[in-house]
């Protein structure tokens, strides 16, 4: 008897838990379900495509350069698709980033021009995952995932010169290149 309680204690607490796992949309999700249908193309890129072997960097740098483990970039092109199905697509990511688990760091942009908004998850000292949201009506829009360990916002923006001095890979960001075309 006491048994076949604890049995049924157990399969209670595994069911909750299950239950009570956040099953809204995420970004990874779409990335993943949207990566191979038409309109849509996506790649990776690790950090080695930036080449910093002979580029001076302080310790702060380093230290920021080695928190960023990849970039996933996914782009939607408007002239692939119908305006229904575009409307439909930016609906969609601009749902998954009002959660609340993904905080705000920067907006701007024009409505003319096109906007674009960076968010994070986690804290800003330590963040896990910095996103970088841009749509402009007559191309697309273009959602880039940062991912790394232990990225720091603020040491982040020092990579800027790094990226100025680095030698970049430039077949590794043709589809990037050619969204901006």
């Amino acid at each position: 008897m006491i048994q076949s309680i604890k049995k049924s204690i157990v399969m209670l607490l595994l069911v909750t838990a299950f239950t009570s796992c956040n099953q809204g949309p995420t970004l990874q999700t779409y990335y993943i379900e949207n990566e191979l249908k038409p309109g849509f193309a996506s790649f990776d890129l690790p950090t080695s495509f930036i080449n910093v072997e002979n580029v001076d960097m302080t310790e702060e740098q380093k230290t920021a350069y080695n928190s960023v483990d990849k970039l996933n970039v996914l782009t939607f092109m408007k002239e692939d698709t119908d305006a229904e199905d575009y409307k439909l697509e930016l609906g969609k990511v601009n749902t998954i980033l009002k959660d609340s688990k993904y905080e705000e760091l920067i907006r701007g942009g024009s409505p003319v021009d096109g906007k674009f908004v960076v968010k994070f998850l986690g804290d800003i000292d330590n963040i896990d995952e910095l996103i970088v949201f841009g749509h402009a009506k007559n191309k697309g829009f273009m959602i880039a995932r940062i991912l790394g360990d232990d990225m720091n916002a603020n040491k982040l923006m020092t990579l800027v010169s790094v990226l100025e001095k680095g030698d970049l890979d430039k077949n590794q960001l043709q589809g990037l290149t050619d969204f901006f075309k």
